[in-house]
């Protein structure tokens, strides 16, 4: 069986992109110590030379910025860098965004994921289907129930023609 790899949840600071449990109220400026920089993950699952590297980021949200201690925060939301994502791009992955890049997810209020993650969940246990296919129905389902406010955004450059990531163990 080909090596596969796949992460959620996303947000971007000072130009890299970081991964960050959500509901850590601490991240302040420990952020480089408790966040996971997304570029050292891409560089780590790169050395093993996976079949594919897929990442699917739930992303652009600004809650770290208001999580922050003033001292920290004072030189941060002048930034035009805080909002969205920085783009990324490696050989043999496809990333998925839970938006484009510079803008900011629509959040779900009083429910438990964001509408990318929503829209994942509805999709992705779908058998030998191709990981393209099914962003594309995700995709269509995010616009559509945001008003396409919201538009999920992919970085592929997969050398393969098809990567699922469930296969129908019993070929039927």
């Amino acid at each position: 069986m080909e090596t596969k790899s796949l992460m959620t949840i996303l947000n971007h600071f000072q130009g890299e992109n970081y991964l960050i449990p959500k509901d850590d109220n601490n991240v302040g400026a420990d952020l480089r110590r408790r966040a996971l920089s997304v570029h050292s993950i891409l560089e780590k699952c790169s050395e093993s030379d996976p079949f594919a590297t897929i990442f699917l980021l739930d992303c652009c949200r600004t809650y770290p910025v208001d999580q922050m201690n003033e001292k920290y925060r004072s030189g941060v939301e002048q930034s035009p860098n805080m909002v969205g994502l920085k783009e990324m791009s490696y050989a043999g992955s496809l990333i998925a965004f839970a938006c484009a890049p510079g803008a900011v997810a629509n959040e779900c209020p009083g429910e438990r994921n964001g509408l990318f993650t929503k829209h994942i969940l509805q999709h992705i246990s779908k058998p030998d289907q191709d990981i393209r296919k099914i962003l594309a129905d995700v995709t269509n389902g995010v616009a559509q129930e945001s008003n396409f406010r919201q538009r999920p955004y992919l970085s592929v450059s997969l050398t393969h023609t098809h990567v699922c990531l469930y296969e129908n163990a019993t070929g039927t």
